[in-house]
């Protein structure tokens, strides 16, 4: 297993470096840069920025260098200083901006990922167990519901829920009196109050595909011969379920869960947006419109990072969890 590792780790140095070209390229793909959108939104202001001010600030942030220039300062800069650059839009340290909203991110996508762990699995288990049962039918119903809808409408379902029935302030993670105050109890109280509306928002969609899923694998593995033959020499049903087909339909499940993860976190802006939620996404989405290469690149290796540690947890479970993987 330690072999295993070790080698999956060498694997991820090329495909991350891969990746940080990739990722650097895509966002100078867009015509102009930073400094063209911004010369863009002062002009429609009626303001104006005269040549040298514009060259000067053109050469302060390199952007007339080439691009092969442009990366090694900003890769070499993450690698031997941990320095991912200067935001051009904020004009603060890269890494000051995306450690302000990374925890709550994480926070956020771990509630979510163990409420989707929490109601999909035994509901996965019992659609399966009791086919064509009325639970089985309103289990599939509200799968296909919370599939077919999108998550900016949960969104705003839920904000007129809680802001019309339960009286709570609706947007963000805090209350007003608590968004600059400092971390204590009432605020943690105050975080959790809020949290709930996010979690079911973003985990109904991966709540409603891992149902799916675990049903049709454990389906097909409580017909197979092993489970006839278990059954037959008197394994009490329970343990029958849990020990043999539950553990082998497991393995979809627990690779699935690598996407869900990055899902969560790149793929929700536009419920964090909606939600106003101090989190990854909005920050990301305003790098990306604005043409600040340095925040948008760094947010986009960050995430490619989490998806291929994600990918090599995944397989790590999977190689624990069944025994007929091999890990050559």
């Amino acid at each position: 297993m330690l072999a295993y590792i070790v080698r999956r780790i060498l694997y991820m140095i090329p495909t991350l470096f891969a990746i940080s070209v990739v990722a650097f390229f895509v966002i100078q793909l867009p015509p102009g840069d930073y400094l063209t959108s911004m010369v863009a939104g002062m002009a429609a202001q009626g303001e104006t920025v005269d040549s040298a001010t514009l060259a000067a600030l053109r050469e302060r942030y390199g952007l007339g260098e080439p691009f092969y220039v442009q990366y090694y300062k900003w890769i070499s800069g993450i690698l031997l200083r941990g320095d991912f650059g200067q935001s051009f839009e904020w004009n603060r340290p890269v890494n000051t901006l995306i450690w302000e909203r990374l925890g709550l991110t994480f926070l956020l996508s771990l509630a979510t990922l163990v409420f989707i762990w929490l109601v999909s699995f035994p509901i996965g288990i019992y659609s399966a167990v009791r086919k064509y049962s009325l639970g089985d039918y309103f289990a599939t119903f509200i799968g296909f519901i919370g599939l077919a809808t999108p998550n900016f409408l949960l969104a705003l379902v839920f904000m007129y829920i809680a802001f019309a029935y339960f009286g709570q302030s609706v947007g963000g993670l805090f209350s007003p009196q608590y968004v600059d105050a400092p971390w204590s109890w009432a605020k943690f109280v105050d975080l959790l109050n809020h949290l709930w509306i996010p979690m079911v928002v973003l985990g109904t969609s991966g709540t409603a595909s891992l149902i799916r899923l675990l049903r049709a694998n454990l389906l097909d593995e409580l017909v197979k011969p092993y489970v006839v033959t278990a059954r037959a020499k008197g394994l009490s049903e329970r343990r029958l379920l849990l020990k043999y087909p539950v553990r082998v339909a497991l393995n979809f499940f627990v690779s699935a869960q690598n996407n869900i993860l990055v899902s969560l976190i790149s793929g929700a802006a536009i419920v964090e947006i909606v939600l106003s939620l101090p989190t990854t996404g909005p920050l990301l989405l305003r790098a990306l419109t604005a043409q600040d290469m340095y925040l948008a690149g760094s947010f986009i290796l960050m995430l490619s990072v989490l998806n291929v540690i994600s990918t090599l947890l995944s397989d790590i479970a999977l190689a624990w969890l069944d025994p007929r993987i091999r890990y050559r």
